[in-house]
């Protein structure tokens, strides 16, 4: 099959890993700060660099741990990437000079087949240049002087990708770049379904994500707050005979925003919620040996604000007590608790088993119908009209409201329109009425509905 070259961005902690991949793909995707580690999993992205597109992939800072501990599940996953990749930008800083950790990398990348470009980033000055004469020493071909962050070197980093990216026919792969705030086209295809996983801290959204894609893509452990970036995932799921194209986004766990203090955790919370905004459905997803806290209903709120549909799934529904009580009341306080919407699923699952995972994307599925779902204008006037009848609207202060007709703006979510005769005069409860009403006879059960309201113009006001 045709397909873009994939280039692995590869060295030890804060030498500007994550600051040239953003620089290749455009935009700010990953997260940068001065503290060393900031990235954990591997994140992929659409690089251009001067007419040469390709698969860029940042990964996390390699460091001599013991597989078992944290940063030495991060080694993994960097080993897999470069193991994977056509070729590896091996980054070192050159303010720094080359480090015996450096030293380490440098003879692990020999022995790998994967061809190895070397980077020296933070070039710029004459400590920078002392960096380079030293990068010799580390056995590699001619290294490239590079400043990420102002883009100096970047010609001479074509020069060197260029002979590996031309290799490959990228004519036939068809690269689905996220969507571009404020560009959604409701009328376009639906295409691959963006489904987000939040949650607070621990409460399994990786380890879900690995067993749904059959493998360890993303590291997972008893550590809370593992997951930093907002990581995108490309997932075919198959189901009776057919392939649904999904787009997984793991996100960071999302604790009370007062015990959120550090800069790194906001950026990531508000990479998490970026994601939300990117998702068409988003799983909300509870520890089922925690139960319910007032920090998932402000999730779900965040979510049901942002117009997103939402699956509420109780996670380590294995090894949950009182099984039975723990669904029943977690759907009375979800109803409580998200009153502007009823009828959101509540499912259990198991990230650990894979058990209700099928359902899950099912749910999806079907809850990204109701959320894409146009009535035609005849079918929404008629129950309109019934709606209007069956229940008046209230004539507060003896002046009548009059609604005349309604209208489905857009979708995604469901938006409509009433027009009528000072609407502005019309209390909550009845617009209440008619979203429920709409949720029962129109089929919209669980999604966020907007209902607004017009006055006509008066010609004779005048």
């Amino acid at each position: 099959m045709s397909r873009f070259a994939t280039i692995a961005i590869v060295g030890r902690p804060n030498v500007g890993k994550s600051t040239l991949f953003n620089r290749l793909v455009g935009k700010r995707l990953a997260l940068v700060d001065d503290q060393p580690g900031v990235t954990r999993d591997r994140r992929e992205g659409d690089g251009h660099l001067l007419g040469l597109d390709f698969r860029i992939v940042d990964t996390a800072g390699f460091e001599d741990y013991d597989a078992a501990t944290l940063p030495g599940r991060m080694r993994v996953q960097t080993e897999k990437a470069v193991r994977e990749a056509d070729a590896a930008l091996f980054m070192i800083d050159g303010r720094a000079g080359v480090t015996p950790l450096d030293e380490e990398i440098a003879r692990w990348l020999r022995s790998e087949d994967t061809p190895i470009i070397l980077v020296v980033n933070k070039a710029e000055g004459k400590q920078g240049e002392n960096g380079l004469m030293e990068s010799y020493s580390l056995g590699f071909d001619n290294p490239i002087a590079l400043s990420a962050e102002h883009g100096e070197g970047i010609v001479d980093l074509f020069d060197a990708l260029r002979p590996i990216v031309d290799g490959f026919d990228a004519a036939a792969f068809e690269a689905v770049p996220p969507p571009v705030e404020g560009e959604e086209d409701e009328d376009a295809p639906l295409g691959p379904m963006k489904l987000a996983i939040v949650g607070r801290p621990n409460a399994g959204k990786s380890t879900l994500i690995n067993r749904m894609i059959g493998e360890d893509r993303l590291i997972t452990g008893p550590e809370a707050g593992i997951t930093r970036d907002s990581i995108r995932v490309d997932w075919q799921w198959e189901k009776d005979g057919e392939v649904h194209e999904i787009q997984l986004f793991d996100t960071a766990g999302m604790r009370k925003r007062a015990k959120v203090v550090e800069k790194l955790e906001k950026l990531s919370v508000a990479d998490a919620l970026h994601a939300v905004d990117f998702a068409e459905v988003v799983v909300l997803l509870l520890d089922a040996t925690k139960g319910l806290e007032s920090q998932d209903l402000h999730i779900a709120d965040r979510v049901l604000q942002e117009g997103r549909a939402l699956i509420v799934a109780l996670n380590k529904w294995d090894v949950a007590e009182d099984p039975s009580s723990l669904f029943n009341g977690v759907r009375a306080a979800l109803e409580d608790g998200l009153s502007q919407v009823k009828g959101v699923p509540v499912l259990s699952i198991s990230g650990a088993t894979g058990k209700g995972i099928d359902t899950l994307v099912r749910v999806a599925f079907e809850q990204r119908a109701i959320w894409t779902n146009r009535v035609s204008t005849a079918k929404l006037n008629r129950w309109f009209e019934n709606a209007v009848e069956n229940n008046p609207p209230p004539a507060p202060g003896g002046k009548r409201i009059k609604l005349r007709y309604i209208t489905q703006a857009r979708t995604r979510p469901p938006t409509f329109v009433v027009f009528g005769t000072r609407t502005d005069s019309l209390p909550g409860s009845y617009t209440r009425y008619l979203v429920n009403g709409m949720r029962k006879e129109l089929g919209f059960q669980g999604v966020p509905v907007r209902l607004n309201f017009r006055n006509s113009r008066n010609p004779y006001e005048e």
